[in-house]
């Protein structure tokens, strides 16, 4: 069942967001060659202390972390740990989730560790800027479909693949809620979208195929060839007036 929000609700999440979105920038800004995975994991524990937040991420499903970090050909969940050293040319997707007085919000940026390779920075162009082709698709009368077909559209004419096995959600009171929202889908089909709506959008786009597998460890997503993978998303609310960003640092 889908959770429409009231105004008030929508105003709690922005606050919600504008933390979520904070620990995300603090935790770019750890990004750098020499630095362990875990050491930014550290960075955004912190933050949301300080702000009197908690990682929706730690202790969900059994996941050990405050937030999933995964580099390279790591899609998603990955777990941070000190044996994991950051290196010059690396990408690195962070996946921050937190809760702020009752409501969820999530939001994942992959940023550049150092100076990294043009097929990396387009891959890393591409999948943000098919985020905001998602975002500007989730207007109200339009279907969840038409979110997915902008975002699959985009990301196929530019050579790449979108994952399946892994999509965006509805959030709120709870981290996961109903619609899910595939970052693929067909123009007029799905559930109708209308104001109230609270949606996590997550593009998660691979340099080659979209398969993937999971480690042993039950969390960490690879690419099934081996390539690059990146990860952009953002909370969004559906108003009358069009999508409104959650997720804004600002």
């Amino acid at each position: 069942m889908i959770t429409l929000k009231t105004c008030h609700e929508i105003d709690l999440m922005k606050e919600s967001g504008k933390i979520c979105a904070r620990a995300l920038k603090f935790a770019g800004e750890a990004v750098e060659p020499g630095v362990t995975t875990e050491y930014i994991d550290e960075v955004v524990r912190k933050y949301l202390a300080s702000q009197g937040a908690t990682s929706s991420s730690l202790g969900y499903g059994g996941f050990p972390k405050n937030c999933c970090i995964s580099v390279n050909n790591q899609v998603i969940h990955g777990i941070p740990n000190k044996r994991q050293v950051l290196k010059n040319g690396d990408i690195v997707s962070i996946d921050i989730c937190s809760k702020f007085r009752g409501y969820h919000t999530d939001n994942a940026y992959t940023f550049a560790c150092g100076s990294v390779s043009d097929n990396a920075k387009r891959l890393m162009d591409s999948t943000r800027e098919s985020l905001y082709e998602g975002i500007k698709a989730a207007k109200v009368g339009s279907r969840i479909g038409d979110i997915g077909y902008a975002v699959e559209r985009y990301v196929k004419a530019r050579g790449y693949s979108v994952i399946r096995d892994f999509v965006g959600h509805g959030v709120g009171a709870q981290l996961h809620e109903d619609p899910s929202i595939p970052n693929y889908g067909r123009p007029g089909h799905g559930p109708r979208i209308v104001a109230g709506m609270t949606l996590a959008i997550e593009p998660m786009v691979n340099e080659g195929i979209e398969k993937v597998s999971v480690l042993d460890d039950g969390w960490t997503v690879l690419t099934a060839d081996g390539k690059l993978s990146a990860h952009f998303e953002h909370t969004i609310a559906v108003t009358s007036d069009g999508p409104v960003i959650i997720t804004n640092p600002d």
